[in-house]
């Protein structure tokens, strides 16, 4: 299993900003090639934010665009997500993900795992 623990969540006034850390720990089995994080606010679908594979490229969400940087410390099995700028509708539970594969006998399992999730309440 991979086990995602994120924190840096809390309230902030909108213009402001908030720095998301999140720790991904795993049996050596697993491989992580990609780290995400997406959001659900009250009464809407968990929607992808910005994504970072083991390669380097993202992938952002349009409205956050320019706002929202996502980064990824391989080695440690970190991803950040350095938000500026933050507006009301940032606000959020926002959550950690991580697509990894298991490699046996030849073959490739390809698994997706979840964090608990961190508040992100951007006040007007």
């Amino acid at each position: 299993q991979v086990q995602l623990v994120e924190s840096g969540g809390g309230l902030v006034q909108a213009g402001g900003s908030l720095r998301l850390s999140c720790a991904a720990s795993s049996a050596s089995i697993f491989s992580i090639y990609a780290m995400a994080w997406y959001r659900q606010a009250p009464g809407k679908q968990r929607e992808l934010v910005a994504k970072v594979t083991s390669e380097g490229n993202t992938d952002y969400l349009d409205s956050v665009k320019g706002r929202i940087t996502i980064s990824r410390d391989n080695a440690k099995n970190l991803v950040f997500l350095q938000m500026n700028r933050l507006k009301p509708e940032d606000t959020a539970v926002y959550y950690c993900n991580a697509d990894a594969y298991r490699d046996d006998n030849g073959y490739r399992t390809t698994y997706t795992f979840w964090g608990q999730g961190t508040q992100v309440t951007v006040s007007p």
